[in-house]
């Protein structure tokens, strides 16, 4: 009886300690550095996502002469074009929680895939408790912006300067660039990651940059109700089969020009451009930004914007626009988040924009008084109905978007 506990004692040990028995030689059963990551067998599709034609080609009418076709406006530089295994590794380290100071916060936690990788909390929550300075914008099509600036106020000149910033902020992520390296060089699952996407293990701060950005880049909404019905017709202008008659008149709202109270025309495309919805191209020599003063306030005060990062005058009150691709699941609104509903939104740009010294047409009529709109509620409703159609639920839901840890 003695000899049978023995045995069993001794299976169960080398049974909970991994060890096999060789003679009298036990050897450790090497785990997986990639065990705490649920990652797939073969590479998610992050660099030949196919792109719908209305990306890829300009459909409007040559009376919409600022409308370009999305892809126009990459801004992916040369040196850094998305691979699945570059992205891979970014989709890592987007959602590494390890990577802040006390362990708590990882991009993803202000920047959420069901919330079209945004916050549904007016200011973001740091790594102390602390709340950040704007709201978190959303990401989608990030790839698309024409300036290729990041932040609200454009200081981050490339995306690639972008993604290593909140490591760095003091209220966001608490480190240094060096504790970055530090903190990523001690996980056992980089390296191997590091040396499929890069060719060898060294792991460096230019090179999470680099992944981070991949996997950003490849954010791209393509399978929203829009883009559905959209491949059903030869412009956008068109009626879409696919869309209720609601739906297809909030579009025409939103493409086609309509008339203010000054008389002026004006529509919502004119500074949404292409079919990624981004901000608005260069218009003039004013200021040394794309982004536009849309007249939030008539003085700016606590929040100059753009012009923080330019010291330009002409730049006060401007904020960069992101993508409206999944604008209604991602309140509250604007660089404040002031505005909890698409509602407000477009109430604002109906009956609320203020005569801010640098508001400058569309918004800024030729009576120079701020257009006003004079929109029906039932306009107003279908305005919401549309961009309701910008929503990618398969987007918002897809696994290569997610989080790629276990637990």
């Amino acid at each position: 009886m003695k000899r049978i506990v023995v045995s069993i004692l001794i299976t169960l040990s080398l049974f909970i300690t991994g060890c096999s028995k060789d003679s009298d030689t036990y050897t450790p059963v090497e785990q997986d550095p990639l065990e705490e990551l649920n990652l797939p067998d073969e590479y998610f599709n992050y660099a030949n996502m196919p792109l719908p034609e209305h990306y890829t080609n300009n459909a409007f009418s040559p009376q919409s002469p600022f409308q370009h076709a999305a892809t126009e406006f990459d801004n992916t530089p040369s040196n850094n074009p998305i691979t699945n295994e570059g992205a891979t590794l970014g989709r890592v380290l987007f959602y590494d929680k390890k990577l802040s100071a006390n362990g708590t916060i990882a991009c993803a936690s202000c920047h959420k895939q069901e919330f079209g990788f945004s916050d549904p909390d007016v200011l973001s929550e740091g790594f102390d408790g602390g709340r950040t300075r704007r709201h978190s914008m959303g990401l989608t099509n990030a790839r698309f912006y024409y300036s290729g600036k990041f932040f609200w106020d454009e200081r981050a000149a490339t995306l690639e300067d972008q993604v290593l910033m909140p490591f760095q902020d003091e209220v966001e992520m608490g480190l240094t660039l060096q504790q970055l390296e530090e903190i990523v060089g001690s996980q056992s699952y980089y390296p191997q990651l590091f040396e499929a996407a890069f060719g060898d293990d060294v792991i460096t701060n230019d090179r999470i940059s680099k992944a981070l950005s991949q996997f950003i880049r490849s954010m791209v909404s393509t399978t929203s109700k829009y883009d559905i019905a959209r491949s059903e017709v030869q412009s956008p202008t068109d009626n879409f089969p696919g869309f209720t008659q609601q739906e297809n008149q909030g579009k025409t709202l939103f493409y086609l020009p309509l008339e203010t109270s000054s008389g002026d025309r004006v529509n919502c495309s004119g500074c949404h451009v292409s079919e990624a919805f981004v901000g608005p191209i260069p218009n003039g020599p004013l200021g040394t930004t794309t982004s536009v003063t849309n007249g939030l306030d008539a003085v700016s005060t606590d929040d100059l914007g753009i012009n923080e990062t330019t010291n330009n005058a002409n730049d006060i009150g401007k904020f960069k626009a992101p993508s409206l691709r999944n604008i209604a699941i991602r309140p509250p609104y604007m660089h404040d988040g002031r505005f909890a509903t698409l509602q407000e939104v477009i109430e604002f740009y109906n009956s609320g924009i203020q005569k801010h010294m640098n508001l400058r047409p569309p918004l800024l009529g030729s009576d120079d008084n701020p257009v006003r709109l004079n929109l029906t509620q039932a306009q107003k409703d279908a305005l919401v109905a549309f961009l309701e159609t910008l929503t990618d639920y398969e987007m918002l839901s897809d696994e290569k978007y997610s989080d790629p840890f276990r637990n």
